[in-house]
């Protein structure tokens, strides 16, 4: 089993000796938009404009001197620390996922307007405040679960 600390984060033990392989965690937050979704994390410790730094049409990072740009956030449970840049974010959030190509989840350390309207309205999982550091927990490519009904996200 597992135990859960005072701080809201519930590990489990695991049985393997592999060290590739990472104990489940549930870590709580504060939910912002409603819904559950899993996916593979993708991380950016920098913040980003979904204006003119999120290609609407194909969900690619095209930020000039961001980390990441070229990736795509396509089905990816996006991770950054909060949105920046024009109020217009909110409706490249919407159309990210009316063509398809939106993250399937997002967090982040605060969310600030842009990106919660922009969640909201797109029916995009968000949680953010989350009691432990998600830049120290989860690493690109870990399987995670977020559940923004709730206000929790899960690493498988």
């Amino acid at each position: 089993m597992g135990k859960a600390s005072d701080r809201g984060v519930f590990m489990s033990t695991s049985t393997s000796t592999d060290a590739s392989v990472n104990t489940s965690m549930e870590i709580a937050g504060h939910p912002v938009s409603k819904g559950v979704a899993s996916g593979e994390i993708l991380i950016s410790d920098t913040p980003i404009s979904f204006l003119g730094g999120i290609n609407p049409n194909t969900g690619e990072i095209t930020e000039r001197n961001h980390p990441k740009k070229g990736v795509s956030i396509a089905d990816r449970v996006f991770l950054f620390p909060h949105g920046k840049g024009s109020t217009v974010g909110s409706y490249i959030i919407y159309s990210l996922k009316k063509n398809g190509v939106a993250p399937c989840a997002m967090i982040n350390l605060t969310s600030e307007t842009i990106v919660a309207v922009g969640a909201i309205i797109a029916d995009i999982p968000l949680v953010d405040r989350l009691k432990e550091d998600p830049f120290t927990v989860f690493h690109d490519g870990d399987l995670v679960k977020v559940d923004g009904t709730v206000g929790y996200v899960t690493r498988k």
